[in-house]
């Protein structure tokens, strides 16, 4: 860590339950996974192997054993296993993930339609050998929820054993909780977390502007998803205040206004 001298908060360290930065792979190097670690492996507190990327990986395995080497879990994005439970390949999925040893999954339905009941018993059943994120939400920008639907499907799939439920919004940062445009849909994140502890939320939030709201609304300690591996430490940057989205808010609220 760097010497601290502004008198800022201390964020926890890792492994964090809270606060979290989960980074999105889309087929970094090791070379490249190497360098993200030395400049700022303190704030990278999960990877996602984005989408579908993983099955086409040539270094998987050693891939995986090198976020390992960090004491960083890695997982596939949700996509594959929605390829996976398409084909009626769920079994070889759990054979496969488990062999090159991923100890963390994403369960989604974003983009094929599952009956809830069985997104649930999905959940449960790689719960009982595995760490699971779910996922609500839809990629689809046309496909609009109720705020009482995203409560109810979160809290199912909490209760199904899920560890932290992802909110869709791609990597893009243009649908789920957010708008075409990347603009937050507030009052459905309002309703949200009005019902369910932030802490057992991973927001997808790739863009600065959806970050540092997140942060101002949320506090520094919110988790946060889908963040470009060379944006880890301008996130932190936004948690800490050390950047003008977020420095009013958090870095000069201790101190008293001039008179």
């Amino acid at each position: 860590m760097v010497e601290e001298f502004l008198g800022l908060p201390m964020r926890p360290s890792k492994p964090r339950e809270r606060g979290l930065t989960h980074v999105i792979d889309k087929g970094m190097t090791l070379a490249e996974v190497d360098g993200m670690f030395e400049a700022s492996g303190e704030y990278v507190d999960m990877v996602k192997l984005g989408w579908g990327t993983s099955y086409v990986t040539q270094n998987l395995s050693a891939k995986v054993k090198l976020y390992h080497s960090y004491e960083t879990p890695v997982m596939c994005g949700g996509t594959l296993l929605e390829a996976a439970v398409a084909r009626g390949r769920v079994d070889e999925f759990r054979r496969w993930t488990r062999g090159h040893g991923f100890t963390h999954v994403e369960v989604s339905d974003g983009t094929l339609q599952m009956e809830r009941e069985s997104k649930q018993e999905l959940i449960s059943s790689l719960a009982d050998e595995f760490v699971v994120l779910s996922e609500v939400g839809s990629k689809d920008q046309d496909s609009i929820f109720a705020p009482y639907q995203w409560v109810a499907w979160i809290k199912e799939e909490l209760e199904a054993g899920a560890w932290k439920v992802i909110t869709e919004a791609r990597e893009t940062g243009t649908a789920g909780i957010f708008r075409g445009t990347g603009e937050v849909r507030s009052g459905l994140i309002d309703e949200i977390v009005h019902e369910i502890p932030a802490d057992s939320l991973l927001f997808e939030a790739p863009q600065k502007e959806q970050q540092a709201w997140f942060i101002r609304h949320l506090g520094p300690e919110c988790n946060l998803g889908n963040i470009p591996h060379d944006e880890v430490i301008p996130l932190e940057t936004l948690r800490l205040g050390l950047r003008s989205d977020t420095l009013p808010d958090l870095l000069l609220r201790d101190i008293p206004t001039a008179t």
